[in-house]
């Protein structure tokens, strides 16, 4: 299909924003080529980005993590996010705020992406070693969510850990069903903890598996990130939200990502609630790579273009009836394949 061509009102109207766009880019740039000629700019450093506000960034000297720095962007350097290592030249203190600007972006070392409201990828932290799931016996955790989340780290190349939070709620209903599935993901070779941010005592393995590292918390609203981050980090303000009496589901509370040191040592990036990691974006290659287990009998199908149905000798199936895959998690594969196909 050819392209609509656009009326000349239109097409003018499209120049004018790109030309207004470039002003901006200029603008920003001969403010900062001011500060250089006047001085007030220095030496280079290297930063880490603790926080991220519209067209400026919250970071933190390298050398010295006690300060920090509002500073502003060179144009193009693309979407920055907590957790990346930049250069960055300090610039003067403003209303007792030290400034600076960003003049370049270090590699990742790993990214986490999600879909933001627009239906767009876009990255919200970076330089991660583990991904903490977090889930609860309220809200619920539901294999298929939990797979869904187990999914989308694989494909970031991030290895998940399974935080089991809010133990004080366990009783005699529901105690066993939880042990089961925490122990179904525990023999895939996923580790799982189990904590209860109540509880000061029971955060000790968990403590000392963050030290050292960066982590990022995902999960559902009301699981309890911001409440074991307040444990774990009693000096930060953070506001916690309760869990809706009539849908049993969280409140987003967390508006920005924000990085948080611990004391002993190692990072944690605390993220935006969501009630569930859209995966909307990937492919069925990319599910299939998800499930772990999956993978060591992908492409020994007899037909290449098998959907894993009812297709004759299908790999994925004949290892669901050799015991080799649990039939759980292949059904889980599949209804998550199915809400690819249904949007």
């Amino acid at each position: 299909m050819s392209k609509r061509k656009l009326t000349r009102r239109q097409a003018w109207r499209v120049e004018k924003i790109q030309e207004e766009k470039a002003d901006r880019a200029r603008k920003k740039e001969s403010d900062i080529s001011s500060q250089l000629n006047a001085g007030e700019l220095g030496d280079e450093a290297e930063g880490q980005i603790i926080a991220h506000f519209g067209t400026q960034v919250e970071l933190e000297a390298r050398s010295d993590r006690q300060t920090r720095f509002r500073c502003y962007l060179r144009a193009n350097l693309g979407s920055l996010v907590t957790g990346d290592y930049v250069i960055f030249r300090p610039g003067p203190e403003v209303n007792g705020v030290r400034t600076g600007v960003v003049e370049t972006v270090l590699e990742r070392q790993s990214e986490l992406s999600r879909p933001n409201p627009y239906n767009e990828i876009k990255p919200v932290a970076a330089n991660i070693d583990f991904i903490v799931l977090v889930i609860a016996p309220e809200p619920e955790a539901h294999a298929n969510l939990i797979d869904r989340y187990l999914v989308a780290a694989e494909n970031c190349h991030i290895e998940p850990i399974i935080l089991f939070n809010k133990t004080d709620l366990l009783n005699d209903s529901n105690r066993q069903k939880f042990a089961n599935m925490l122990a179904s993901y525990e023999q895939l070779g996923y580790r799982t903890l189990r904590v209860c941010s109540k509880d000061d005592s029971s955060l000790g393995e968990l403590k000392e598996f963050l030290n050292g590292r960066v982590s990022v918390f995902v999960g559902q609203s009301g699981v309890g990130k911001s409440s074991l981050i307040g444990t774990l980090l009693p000096g930060e303000d953070l506001k916690v939200g309760a869990l809706s009496e009539n849908t049993r589901k969280g409140r987003h509370t967390t508006t920005t990502a924000r990085l948080y040191h611990f004391p002993a040592g190692g990072d944690l990036i605390d993220s935006p609630g969501i009630r569930e990691f859209g995966l909307w974006h990937m492919s069925a290659d990319d599910v299939l790579y998800g499930f772990r287990e999956l993978r060591p009998v992908t492409g020994y199908c007899r037909f290449r273009d098998c959907a894993h149905e009812q297709e004759p000798g299908c790999a994925l199936q004949a290892a669901v009836k050799k015991g080799e895959v649990r039939q759980e998690r292949f059904d889980s594969y599949r209804r998550i394949l199915q809400t690819l196909t249904e949007l």
